[in-house]
């Protein structure tokens, strides 16, 4: 072993070397997500850093440490956050101890339960009519360049089933002229991921390039004049994708564009004889019983029934 290495290993500080552990090799997306949730864990112990609302809890009994994390499921409930933010913070503590236990630091687990949570009330998103008009309300807008722009991030939200992070997160290293392919930065995975490029969005990504140029650095970048040339940020995609549905007529975000781009995945895969186990390679999900939901609520399987059963 590396001498420097065995030293950082000694653990002469257990909650320091817990943290850089944690965050080590993870991608700056989700390194950005754990330090906020256990940023916001921090605050509500009243630590000094989150090192020392680390220390706290790996010094604690076993049984102290779950009534410390209860306290704070309890308060955040109170703070009248919602489910999944909640559950997702607590992933993120539990996380955290679990790698202090493989590491030796503590030997026991967090067990504290999320909260029940409804999930996707609503994955069919604004659906591909509208889209296609968000698409042509896009050309209204005075800057042409910022509509060239926003009509290739378009294109990766719906041709991609992209989240608004991996757009932001790209950069023109990513993108493969010649193989038609772009390398895209997946929610909470830390290696980058091929997808291939169909003609139509290529085509929106090279506009943009023309217009951008062929330098190192963010795909998207801002035109705003306080921060013009910096990398877009997720809020201007949302507020993108929040003006052009405004302007027909809707209301939307970027996520509801990947909900309508995977609705009519599982609505062509049937047509195409492609199982859910394929879809999930466009749609990146990690558990295919997600996709049950998409193809239910395309189904309508509630609405027929009860169709069935009034008429009968």
């Amino acid at each position: 072993m590396n001498l420097n290495l065995a030293r950082k290993c000694s653990f002469a500080n257990p909650a320091v070397t817990l943290i850089r552990t944690f965050f080590n090799g993870k991608s700056n997306a989700t390194i950005k997500s754990y330090r906020s949730d256990l940023e916001f864990f921090r605050e509500f112990l009243g630590a000094e850093t989150i090192s020392e609302s680390a220390r706290i809890m790996i010094e604690s009994p076993h049984g102290h440490a779950i009534f410390v994390a209860l306290n704070f499921k309890v308060f955040m409930q109170k703070k009248g956050l919602r489910p999944t933010t909640i559950n997702r913070r607590l992933s993120a503590l539990r996380s955290l101890i679990k790698l202090g236990a493989t590491l030796g630091i503590v030997s026991w687990k967090l067990e504290v339960k999320n909260l029940p949570v409804e999930p996707y009330r609503d994955t069919r998103g604004p659906g591909k009519e509208a889209f296609e008009k968000m698409l042509l309300a896009n050309w209204d807008q005075l800057n042409i360049n910022k509509a060239i722009r926003d009509h290739a991030i378009l294109r990766l939200l719906y041709d991609l089933g992209l989240r608004r992070g991996s757009v932001t997160g790209l950069d023109f290293a990513d993108l493969d002229i010649e193989q038609k392919r772009l390398w895209v930065i997946l929610k909470q995975r830390s290696q980058k991921k091929a997808k291939n490029l169909p003609d139509v969005t290529l085509k929106a990504l090279l506009d943009w390039i023309e217009i951008r140029g062929t330098n190192d650095g963010p795909m998207f970048t801002n035109f705003d004049n306080a921060r013009k040339g910096e990398r877009l940020t997720g809020t201007s995609i949302y507020r993108i994708v929040r003006k052009l549905g405004e302007q027909i007529g809707i209301e939307t975000r970027p996520h509801g564009i990947r909900h309508t781009a995977i609705t009519e995945c599982v609505k062509r895969s049937r047509e195409a004889d492609i199982g859910l186990e394929e879809v999930s390679d466009f749609s990146d999900h990690k558990d295919v019983k997600t996709l049950l939901i998409y193809r239910d609520r395309e189904r309508n399987v509630q609405g027929t029934l009860s169709n069935l059963i009034v008429s009968t």
